[in-house]
């Protein structure tokens, strides 16, 4: 998907134990600083670890943005899923939407560290396609639910409307958290009606 080095797959305890630890670290430092001021040489002494070992783990700063981003995207996927499975008709499917949307917005106020890291994938041409891709299992995520509560429309056309609803979802949350609070509950708002418009369109 991307060009960005893979890094090492932990088997034993230890070695998870230390990955995690890493990645911890890595969003304590972004937390105080930004990702921009992320340093591996300071990721590897504030771990407590050599710098050798480190890039045994993450080859480079973007393998580690792209792990916590993946960390990110997973729970982001699980909540969608579990959010639209309760959906047993249009109506519920339009209330469950709206209901994720205003819990992503809420999470994107107020975990500046998660703002952050997509600020830094967008920044990184090797990353920079973890998005569409990202996109593209939410949709299906959302394609599948509508599938099956419209058994008669055009498959295709539920996933292209449900792929571009994820994707502009996401673009909008960017927006919105980077105008004023007032600004950006309006982008919101307006984007949900114009979501559930398409979604709930014959």
């Amino acid at each position: 998907m991307t060009d960005t080095p893979k890094r090492r797959a932990p088997t034993q305890k230890r070695s998870r134990e230390r990955m995690e630890a890493i990645l911890a670290t890595a969003t304590e430092m972004i937390a105080e600083a930004g990702s921009d001021a992320l340093r591996m040489s300071e990721l590897a002494q504030r771990t407590e670890i050599s710098i050798g070992s480190l890039y045994q783990y993450f080859p480079d700063k973007s393998a580690v943005i792209r792990a916590l981003a993946e960390r990110c995207n997973a729970e982001s996927r699980a909540c969608i899923a579990q959010g639209l499975s309760a959906a047993h008709s249009m109506d519920a499917l339009a209330a469950a939407f709206g209901a994720l949307i205003d819990t992503y917005y809420g999470i994107f106020l107020t975990s500046p560290v998660i703002r952050d890291i997509w600020a830094a994938v967008q920044a990184d041409g090797g990353l920079r396609a973890m998005e569409a891709a990202e996109s593209r299992l939410n949709g299906a995520l959302l394609a599948e639910r509508l599938k099956a509560l419209r058994p008669n429309d055009d498959p295709a056309r539920i996933e292209a409307s449900a792929l571009l609803v994820m994707h502009l979802g996401e673009a909008t949350m960017r927006l919105a958290v980077s105008v004023k609070r007032a600004e950006g509950d309006a982008l919101v708002a307006a984007y949900k009606r114009m979501a559930i418009r398409e979604l709930m369109a014959p």
